[in-house]
Formats: C-alpha cells, sequence, structure tokens
C-alpha cells in the first residue's frame, strides 16, 4: 500500500506528518520481516509434534547421506524456481521508473513543438494524464487491466496523427511514436508477468518437496533434545520461508498490506504531482 502524494506532504498538520511517518516506518518494517514472521510462527506450531515426537520415542529415522541428500535436493529445488523469479523481479524493478520517464518525455515534448495554435497540444497532455491515471489506477487496484490502458494509448496515438497534419517536424512525431512504443511494450510485458506462472510444475514439486523434508525432520534422531529442536526450527523456516518469498514475488505488481516482495512505484506517484505543477504553471503564463 503506497502513500498519497497528499500523506507525505500534509501542510500545518504536524500530528498527521507524524503520523505517516510512523506508519511508513511501520510498513517498512513489516515488508522487511512479514515473511519471516509467518514462517516463524509455522515453525514454533511444527515445533509441537516434533517435540511429542522426540519425547515418545519414534524420532526412529537415522542421519545418513540418504537424508542429507534429500534435503539439499529440496534446497536446490527451491533455489532454481528463486532463480526464475528473482530475473523476473529485477526486471519489473526498472518498469516505474521507466514508465514515468517516457510518460514525462510524452508531456514535455508536447511543451516545445512549434504550432499556432496550442489546443492540440494542451488535448495530447490531456490524453498522457489520463494514460498514467489509468496505469496508477491499475496497480493501486491490483488489477492490470491492458485493454483499458490499450484505448487510453490509442487516443494519444490518434493524438500525434492530428500533430502530424498540423506540420509538426517529422523527427519530432517519429520521437513521439517512439516514447509511445517503449510504453506499449512496457504495458505488455507487465501484463506478461502478472499473468504468467513460473513452471507450475516446479512450484508443486517445490511443494511437495518443502512438506516431505518437514514430514522427515519429524521423525529423525538428532540428541539431544535442545540440538534437535534447533536444527528442526533453523531448517524448516528456511524452507517455509523461501518457499513463501517465491510465490509473493511471482507477482511483483501485487500492491497492498498483504503483499512483502513487490516494486517500489513510488515514481509514477509522484509523477501526477509534476503534472499538476506544470499545468498550474502553464496557466498562469497563459493568464500573464
Amino acid at each position: 500500500m503506497r502513500i498519497s502524494p497528499e500523506q507525505k506532504n500534509p501542510k500545518n498538520d504536524l500530528p498527521k506528518l507524524l503520523y505517516v511517518k510512523r506508519y511508513s516506518m511501520e510498513l517498512k518494517s513489516k515488508k522487511k520481516w512479514g515473511i519471516m514472521f509467518q514462517a516463524f510462527v509455522i515453525m514454533i506450531v511444527l515445533l509441537i509434534p516434533r517435540t511429542l515426537i522426540d519425547i515418545l520415542g519414534y524420532d526412529t529415522v537415522p542421519i545418513n547421506p540418504v537424508v542429507g541428500a534429500f534435503i539439499t535436493g529440496a534446497i536446490f529445488t527451491l533455489a532454481i524456481i528463486f532463480t526464475g523469479t528473482f530475473t523476473d523481479f529485477k526486471e519489473s524493478e526498472k518498469t516505474g521508473g521507466d514508465l514515468a520517464a517516457s510518460l514525462k518525455a510524452l508531456y514535455n515534448d508536447s511543451r516545445v513543438l512549434p504550432l499556432t495554435d496550442e489546443a492540440p497540444a494542451r488535448l495530447f497532455r490531456a490524453h498522457v494524464r489520463d494514460l498514467h491515471r489509468a496505469m496508477n489506477r491499475c496497480f493501486k487496484d491490483n488489477c492490470w487491466n491492458l485493454p483499458d490502458i490499450n484505448r487510453e494509448m490509442d487516443k494519444v496515438n490518434n493524438d500525434i496523427r492530428i500533430l502530424s497534419f498540423a506540420n509538426v517536424a517529422p523527427p519530432l512525431i517519429a520521437k513521439l511514436r517512439n516514447e509511445l512504443g517503449t510504453i506499449d511494450k512496457m504495458t505488455n510485458r507487465i501484463e506478461v508477468i502478472i499473468r504468467t506462472d513460473f513452471i507450475p510444475a516446479a512450484y508443486a514439486l517445490a511443494e511437495v518437496a518443502t512438506v516431505s523434508v518437514i514430514f522427515l525432520l519429524l521423525f529423525v534422531k538428532i540428541d539431544p533434545l535442545v540440538e534437535a529442536t534447533v536444527v528442526f526450527a533453523v531448517i524448516s523456516s528456511m524452507l517455509i520461508g523461501l518457499l513463501f518469498l517465491i510465490r509473493d514475488m511471482d507477482n511483483p505488481f501485487e500492491i497492498g498490506d498483504h503483499t512483502y516482495a513487490d516494486v517500489d512505484l513510488e515514481t509514477l506517484d509522484y509523477l501526477e504531482t509534476y503534472f499538476d505543477e506544470q499545468d498550474a504553471a502553464d496557466a498562469a503564463r497563459q493568464c500573464s
């Protein structure tokens, strides 16, 4: 859940500012430790049957190379899936800044076009802002509506066609088309990342392997009890936490309090404030 520009810059409202700062710190802490806390809670619950099994003497599976190889294989499987999702996640981290840069370039380029009538350029900027709002709305609603975004891009594309009929220099028209094409490419890439799971069969294998390792560790004979508890707690919490992290990273654009690994789209939020400032400056120049 991101904080709006109005929340981040409250005027003459110190209590609200302190609340927002405290909320931001709590949110950062939750993002950092949330998954580990969930894994820790599940591990604590699993320690109950593990302790009972140890006390009752049902821990009869000896530690041998086969057990070690099985645990290593489960961790290796999780590492392979984590590598795949991490690649998409790192690519997605660039999305907010790249989209903001392209939208800002479209907006500012339209302000330097050599036009005698500014009406087409103002309409162009209005449609760029509509496109920006559609993207922000999709991110905040956790619903990437590509058809709606494509309709907004069609409006911008039609504005570029009108500008070409107004005898704007071809290099400027080409630059506007290139920026719009870049935005189109990124929006389609976001759609693919959100819609596509990373090898569903591998996820199922990782879940089965994690459950199997934890079930095996319940019956592995380790003496003394304290050592058995520490080994079980470390391995189980690590496997569970890594599995939760992979699941969360698979959709890096899922924004909200219930997510922990999502990309920073604050740059897109700030762009709304930038556009408001520029529109206000243009209005002031027209009135003067």
